[in-house]
Formats: C-alpha cells, sequence, structure tokens
C-alpha cells in the first residue's frame, strides 16, 4: 500500500483536481506530489506544530501558513520523527528544503526571509519525490492572485 501512495504521488499531472484546505499539491521538474495536511495557521497552532507524535502516515504533513512573508527557523523540540521542511514563499514557489531534521535537536533550522507557507513531511520524502527550490506549491490558503500554480488552474 505504501509503494502505491508513493507511485501515485509522482504521477505527472495527478495534481489537477480543485484544491482543497486539508491538501497541499505541488509539482517541479522532479515530478508531482499530494499531501493531506493539518493546518498551522495560528501562533499556538505553529508553535505546536508536530511536537510528541510518534509516527505520520506516509502521504501527510503539516501545513504552516503566516499571515505575511517573514523569515522563518524551524527547529525539532520535542518532535520525535525526522521531517523534511520545504520552506515557500508568498506564491508558493520553494524556496528551501532541509532535508532529515533530526528529532529532538533545538538547532535552528532557518528557511529564509519572505516565507509565507512551510510544509512538513516525512524525512527522506523530499529527496524520494524531487521536490527541490523551484517545485511550485498549491493551495487555497495562498494569495490566489499572486500564486505561482492557482487553484483555478
Amino acid at each position: 500500500m505504501k509503494a502505491l501512495l508513493l507511485i501515485l504521488a509522482l504521477l505527472p499531472g495527478l495534481a489537477q483536481a480543485a484544491c482543497r484546505e486539508d491538501t497541499v499539491e505541488l509539482r517541479g521538474p522532479g515530478g508531482s506530489a499530494r499531501f493531506t495536511v493539518e493546518i498551522a495557521d495560528t501562533p499556538g497552532e505553529r508553535a505546536q506544530g508536530l511536537m510528541n507524535r510518534e509516527s505520520m502516515p506516509r502521504s501527510h504533513g503539516m501545513l504552516f501558513l503566516y499571515e505575511q512573508p517573514q523569515p522563518a527557523s524551524f527547529w525539532m523540540k520535542n518532535t520525535l520523527i525526522p521531517l523534511d521542511m520545504i520552506f515557500a514563499g508568498p506564491d508558493g514557489t520553494v524556496k528551501t528544503v532541509h532535508e532529515n531534521a533530526v528529532p529532538l535537536d533545538e538547532t535552528a533550522i532557518p528557511g529564509g526571509d519572505g516565507i509565507l507557507a512551510v510544509l512538513e513531511i516525512n524525512g527522506g520524502l523530499a529527496r524520494r519525490m524531487g521536490i527541490a527550490p523551484g517545485t511550485v506549491l498549491r493551495h487555497p490558503g495562498l494569495d490566489q492572485s499572486a500564486a505561482a500554480w492557482p487553484c483555478a488552474e
């Protein structure tokens, strides 16, 4: 079943359906991917993140959304699973990918300036799915008039 989910996530053109709040879609030269996400868009939700979770399904993640573009830095305090962190600008274009953040490490992980969204997924998936700087993220929480890949497409 896990292999089937990975294959489906890599199929080109998979992300053609209408945007949903609980879904993040990505596309780029490395292929396409789709994740079911929880949204963290309040200070409390962003502070809690994925702390104290012992596992997360492969096709799931958490999307952190900010009110405006800003410098973003994360850490792994109380986070028990390795994560890939995908930092995107206001138009949804991925600026930085940090792979395999170490559980429980309190070292700051900078994502850069002008970050509006951060997607956390299971460690190692970004590389396997070809998610890299320049990949485009699609979600209705982005300003659709500025989105590189708008929901209407």
